[in-house]
This record gives structure tokens, sequence and C-alpha cells, in this order.
């Protein structure tokens, strides 16, 4: 009762939790994917996937309500998980609900009926108002909100037409109806089942009920169902679509998803596959299905939507012609509702701006590169594999070509590359090896190349030239010292040693000049007569003369 009675739980909390609990009670436990448990409650893959998620998460209190094991490998294959419920203390409240109940009804009628049930178990005098204060909107601006008694009493009015629920109008004390909530829906039950005073109370109430109605707000009761909305708001799918549900609930194991019958036209559907063993987990040994459910809401109440019978599938030439590659597969769709679909995304895509030209060429490329006995779905393949476009956001672009010049797009060769560039770095990681080089890395952990690509990427730092301090510096122009460039130095470019240097030359030079001038003959004799010939530079007396000079002094 704490999924039923707490507001944090959605409608589809419950009936998710019921069929899950049912096939947990199966000496192999609950195996069935949730696409099974769809088909078998009559909702959607993504109504029971958002009940499962509910109750795996912990509620306000703590409390987590679904346990599942995970049971696949990391490649995608192996068994679906295997789902258990949270067991129960003794002090927990509780109510039996049969598991054809969860299967027949709606989800927020699933809630009605358990609500009832309880109060009946309990000996509580069930009013509308009470009842309405159980279901909430779980959508829209009033989400969290109780329903209002009318809304309540609709709800109420569809389980009775399903025949779970029996209302004595107007039966009770102070005027209230009085609820009987039944364990097998009337139309379910062997013969002798459900006679004797329940038979005989079933009689009177619809005796009693004829052309009698709710009564109106406030009195207690009800008001009339038929006369003014629902509600102010509400979206009519409170909960999960219904033209998504199942007709008939198979007993063992999984159904393929092209099993279904159409959408457009339910009531045709086709009876379950022979050898099912019946109906799933149902009471009285009865094996025979039970009428679907929008067969006993068109028995039970007008207001019913009626089955499809708007015109026959008809299919343009144009589209027809663009499906010719694969008019083979489009023949072994049995499903109209698949085939519409088909339609209408080739129609799509030509509006778009696909060429005709172009898409027959890819499902004709596509067609020819898969054997015809792997596709077991043709309805599948062609609007998951076939139909859409392969390539990145450019239009022009299929699967890696240019449609109109035929080269190879650039966007998606890039792509390519980063992806063959990742894979081969995790298998390089997981060898060993270095992630960019491929080689194997040294003992400080990084390989040659990557030293080598680092002192490329960062080379050597060049020291700053550090400004000494003090006059500006120089060069000597003779001997090329260092020296201060103040006083001399800054008119003559010299150091002192070279500067006291130059001036002793010079005053050599200048005296080597000024002797020839006194002195430019022989002081020697030869004989009694002078020598007339010309003195040597540094000397008074000429060649000749010194030579006997040195001689004489040897």
């Amino acid at each position: 009762m704490r999924l039923v009675m707490s507001p944090y739980y959605q409608d589809v909390a419950l009936s998710v939790y019921v069929k899950v609990k049912a096939l947990a009670a199966r000496p192999e436990g609950c195996q069935a994917k949730s696409v099974t448990i769809a088909s078998y409650l009559g909702l959607s893959p993504a109504s029971v996937e958002r009940g499962m998620t509910q109750l795996r998460r912990p509620d306000p209190d703590g409390v987590v309500e679904l346990f599942s094991e995970r049971r696949t490998l990391p490649s995608g294959r192996g068994r679906s998980a295997l789902r258990t419920v949270r067991p129960m203390s003794r002090t927990e409240a509780f109510v039996w609900v049969p598991v054809a109940a969860a299967e027949d009804l709606t989800s927020r009628q699933l809630r009605a009926y358990a609500l009832i049930a309880y109060a009946q178990a309990r000996g509580i005098a069930l009013t509308q108002a009470e009842l309405a204060a159980g279901l909430r909107h779980h959508s829209g601006k009033k989400a969290g909100e109780p329903l209002s008694v009318t809304a309540a009493s609709a709800v109420v009015d569809e389980v009775e037409a399903a025949r779970w629920v029996t209302v004595q109008r107007r039966a009770g004390t102070q005027g209230r109806n009085r609820y009987i909530a039944h364990d097998m829906a009337p139309e379910a039950r062997p013969d002798g089942v459900g006679e004797g005073a329940g038979g005989v109370l079933e009689a009177a109430v619809e005796k009693e009920a004829q052309g009698a109605g709710c009564s109106q707000v406030g009195e207690g009761s009800g008001s009339p169902v038929g006369e003014g909305s629902l509600a102010n708001e509400e979206s009519p799918r409170t909960d999960s679509p219904d033209d998504a549900r199942a007709l008939v609930s198979p007993a063992i194991g999984d159904v393929p998803v092209g099993d279904a019958g159409p959408v457009e036209n339910p009531a045709d559907a086709a009876a379950p596959a022979e050898g099912c063993g019946g109906l799933a987990l149902r009471a009285g040994g009865n094996n025979h299905p039970a009428p679907s459910k929008l067969e006993r809401r068109s028995r039970g109440r007008g207001s019913a939507r009626p089955s499809y019978n708007g015109p026959q599938l008809a299919m343009s030439s144009h589209i027809y012609a663009v499906l010719e590659p694969v008019h083979l597969l489009l023949e072994r769709v049995h499903n109209d509702f698949i085939v519409r679909k088909i339609a209408r995304e080739v129609g799509r895509q030509l509006r778009g701006g696909t060429a005709a030209e172009r898409l027959h060429h890819r499902l004709t490329t596509r067609f020819a590169k898969v054997m015809l006995a792997d596709i077991r779905d043709p309805g599948r393949w062609l609007l998951g594999v076939a139909l859409p476009r392969w390539g990145c956001g450019h239009h022009d672009c299929e699967a890696g070509v240019l449609w109109t010049t035929g080269r190879k797009c650039e966007v998606c060769t890039e792509i390519v590359q980063e992806k063959y560039t990742a894979r081969q770095r995790t298998q390089r990681i997981a060898q060993g090896l270095c992630p960019a080089h491929g080689t194997r890395p040294g003992p400080a952990g990084r390989c040659a190349d990557c030293e080598l690509d680092d002192a490329i990427r960062t080379p050597a730092r060049v020291p700053v030239q550090h400004k000494l301090e003090g006059p500006p510096r120089g060069c000597c122009s003779d001997c090329g010292a260092r020296i201060f460039m103040t006083g001399r130095a800054l008119a003559d470019g010299l150091c002192k040693p070279c500067r006291e240097e130059s001036s002793v030359m010079a005053v050599f030079t200048s005296a080597a000049r000024a002797a020839p001038a006194q002195q430019e003959t022989c002081s020697g004799r030869d004989g009694d007569a002078r020598c007339d010939r010309e003195a040597l530079p540094t000397r008074s007396v000429c060649a000749r003369h010194r030579v006997q000079e040195l001689a004489g002094s040897a």
C-alpha cells in the first residue's frame, strides 16, 4: 500500500511492481526484458522503464522497492537483468491484487481498483472524495494534486465497465456508494465461480443501476459522468499512451517486436501464438485470453475510442518508385503502421531536399551490402538502416562522400582519423607502449622520441645580457681590450698603453725623418779623401764603413 497511497510514485510504477513481483514468484525469477513486461501490461517500453527507474530509486523515506541485477556483458551481449522486489515486513499494510487486473486495466484504473480492494478488505466505507484523494495528477500544472471527484468517478466507471468492480449506487450509509472489488473479471471466470451471494448481489446491482449515474458533486458520492470535462487542463494521456497497449498478454517468454498487430486497427489484432501455455500467472486455470481493454470499454461505455475505419493504405507512385530497390522487403512488412512510417519517412526526405536518385542509390547500395537471410525484421531494417542518411552535418555528405562532386568529405575524413587515432592510442596504452609514438618507454616513463619532441618544442633559454652600471664600455681600436669610454678614450679610442706606445713611436719617427736633412753623406774617409757615399739612416757612416767598424771591433 506504500505504492498506492504515496504521492511520490506514479501510476505506472504500481503496474510495473505488480507484474514484476508476480514474475519473481516463479522459480527462475523475473528475467523478462522491459519490452516483454511492456507487452504484458499493454504499456510502452518507455513507460515501463520510467516506472522501474522510480522503483529503483529511494523514495523520500529512503526505501527502495525494486532491485535489478544486470547480467549484460560490456559488449552488449548476455542475458536480461534479474529483478526482485523488496521483502515486506509484518507491520506493513498490503492488499492482494490479481495480476490479470494489472494487464486489463490502465495504470490509473489499477490504482483505483487497489484502493477499493483495500477498503473492502478493511471494511472501510469509501467515498468518492476519499477515492479522489488517492488518485493524483503526475504531469502538467496540477502535478502532485489529487483528482477532482468528477474525474475520479470517471475512472471508477471505467473500472466498472471492465467488470472488475461492482458499484452499488447509494446503497451505503448516508447515501454513499458501495464498491465491491472482484478477484477475477466476470468474463474470465469459469462456470460456477462468482455465484451465490456475489452473483445475487451483482444481479441486484445491475437491476438497481439501470439508467442510474453517480450523484452530484458535494452530495457524498460523486458527479454524473459525461457532463462537463473531467479536468480543467489535464491531458488525456495522464500516465502513458493508450495506443501502444498490447491486446493479449502472452504467458511465457519474449514477444518479437514484429508480432504485434497494427496500431491503427487494434480490434483486428491476431491472437497469441499457440503453445504459450495460457495467460501469465492468472488464477483459476483459465487458458483462454480475455477480451482486450478496448473491447471491454466499447461494451461498457459508449465514449470509448472506436477502432480504425479510415481509408486503406495507399502509397504515392513517386514514393513507390523510390523504394524500388527494396520492394522485396516491403512486401514482407505485414504491419500497415510500419509501411505508413516508411512512406512518411521517404516523403519527409524528399520534401527536405533529398533527390529521388540519391535516395534510390542509397537503398540500392545498402541492400546490396547485406544478406537477405540476416534481415530478421524488414520494417525495422528499412527504418533504422536503409533510409537514414549517414554522414556529417553537411547536407551533401552521403556516407563520407559528397553527392554532387563525388569527392571525399573532409569533415568525415577528419572524424574517421580522430576515431582511428583514439583506438590506436587505447591499444598502445593497453600494451604498455608510448601513446604518441608506440615505442617502449624508458626507466623515467618517457620514450626517447617524446624527450626529443619536448626539446624541439621548448629550446634552451638564452641568458639575458645584464646592463652594467657606470660609464659606457668599448673596445680599444688597436689591441681590442675592453676600456671605459671616458676622457681621452672618447677622442682616440685607445687604451693607455697603446696611447703611450703610439706617442713614443711618433717621436722616434719624427727624429728619423729629421736626421737625413742634417747629415746626408758618410763621415768616413777613404784614405786622405772624404767619403762621398750616402750614410745609413741611423748611422753617420755608410754601409762600407759600418762593416769596417764592426770588423775592427770584432
